[in-house]
């Protein structure tokens, strides 16, 4: 399978131009990312030249976008409604992921869910005002000291 044109997108060194030259005989082309052209050695590029090579730099193949504009309103109009992500990932058969994305605008982020539920937050609050101390509520309630304190800090 010999072409005329090619794209490489890994460092020419003598070893592989030979490898490219074994399976493209006839040759005329490489097209390289700009990148990798401004490392390419000027001795490779003037023998290329020599035996009739062009080697260009080419600007980065862009992906067509995956997702419609209609798939990007139709994320906020149901965020708009009062739908989680999760919700609307189901609901459109969109995964979760790119319901986060297309909804980059709102700053909805996904953070790690509390290994703490609201009452052990309020327990411990309650605690604290009748005056018993981090590593004795840490020690009863068997949650680290660091998460006891890290709780006290956090409000809600």
């Amino acid at each position: 399978m010999s072409s005329e044109n090619i794209y490489v997108n890994e460092p020419l060194t003598s070893r592989k131009i030979m490898e490219i030259l074994d399976k493209n005989p006839d040759l005329k082309k490489i097209s390289c990312p700009p990148s990798l052209y401004k490392r390419i050695s000027p001795k490779y590029l003037d023998a290329l030249d020599n035996l009739g090579i062009e080697v260009e730099a080419v600007k980065r193949r862009v992906r067509s976008r995956k997702y419609t504009e209609k798939d990007y309103y139709l994320v906020k109009k149901l965020l708009k409604e009062g739908k989680t992500p999760k919700q609307i990932s189901g609901q459109t058969n969109l995964p979760l992921k790119t319901v986060y994305y297309l909804n980059k605008d709102c700053k909805l982020k996904r953070g790690p869910k509390s290994k703490y539920n609201t009452n052990t937050r309020l327990q411990i609050n309650k605690m604290i005002k009748n005056g018993v101390s981090a590593k004795e509520i840490s020690e009863r309630m068997n949650i680290p000291l660091r998460s006891v304190y890290y709780l006290l800090k956090r409000k809600s």
